[in-house]
């Protein structure tokens, strides 16, 4: 029998309570597949990847066009799938806690809530009261919900090219003391710092963000206390590298070179047409 969306949340959490784990972040249904025919535990939306698949920059997305691909999402596989909920597409606590409750619908197993503006002037970061109350409406919807997704509280101070430490884990520490289950600070990268948010959130989860090549591995990073690595748009980003790389060649030199590596069709068709494949 397929899973319920209970029980992948159940598994969700579980996940959370040992170990380490990649969340790989797909940008559509098929990615989605693919990647949960790899044998990966879980999947986490990707913000940038959906918007480019969509002709559009990050961060200009709809919220309905979002809540549309979540659901797009967690009907592909029967894995948990966290989502990348940005600042949770409303300007007030309130509109907070009504964007949760239509992701809470859409079945997916957590969601994660910035304390970014969104905004291209003045500071890119909200006061840490404003920030804190938006993450304390996300958890009473969640709570009011009766369900088990879990909440994740992310600083995006190193995201936005502040990278205060100091500042990074006095919100996060805030943000666990206001209800969320895992911690988030995309872009730090020293095993000082990784080591500092571990300390400071513990016995609460970390999620690591690795987006590009790093000279940490698996096993360093677990040993680091973090819990779970999600990749953010990076897949999306090295498919559309191949993409531009090959139409970069095609339009500017008339030459097909840059098809070499390309995934088999004959793979990728066998593959979706394998078991648990959509029937017309």
């Amino acid at each position: 029998m397929p899973k319920t969306v209970e029980q992948r949340r159940a598994d969700f959490r579980a996940l959370h309570q040992r170990g380490c784990f990649v969340i790989p972040n797909p940008w559509d249904v098929g990615s989605a597949r693919l990647l949960a025919g790899m044998g990966f535990k879980a999947l986490a939306s990707t913000s940038s990847g959906f918007a480019w698949s969509q002709g559009a920059a990050d961060y200009r997305m709809s919220r309905e066009a979002v809540i549309e691909h979540l659901r797009l999402l967690v009907d592909a596989t029967e894995l948990p799938v966290n989502a990348d909920f940005e600042s949770g597409y409303a300007d007030t606590p309130e509109g907070v806690a009504r964007s949760v409750r239509m992701a809470i619908d859409t079945g997916v197993a957590g969601l994660s809530i910035e304390d970014s503006t969104g905004l291209d002037h003045g500071d890119p970061i909200r006061p840490l009261d404003e920030a804190v109350a938006r993450l304390r409406a996300a958890r009473r919807a969640i709570d009011e919900s009766g369900s088990d997704v879990m909440l994740i509280g992310r600083c995006e101070n190193f995201w936005l090219g502040k990278p205060e430490l100091e500042d990074t884990v006095r919100r996060l520490k805030a943000y666990s003391e206001a209800g969320a289950d895992c911690l988030y600070a995309p872009l730090i990268r020293t095993e000082a710092d990784i080591k500092a948010v571990v300390q400071a959130v513990a016995p609460k989860p970390v999620n690591l963000l690795v987006s590009g090549e790093s000279p940490l591995t698996m096993q360093q990073i677990a040993a680091l206390g973090v819990r779970r690595v999600s990749v953010g748009g990076a897949l999306a980003r090295v498919a559309w590298g191949g993409f531009l790389r090959a139409a970069r060649m095609l339009a500017n030199e008339g030459r097909f070179d840059g098809f070499a590596g390309a995934a088999p069709g004959k793979e990728l068709n066998a593959f979706f047409e394998g078991p648990g494949a959509p029937k017309a």
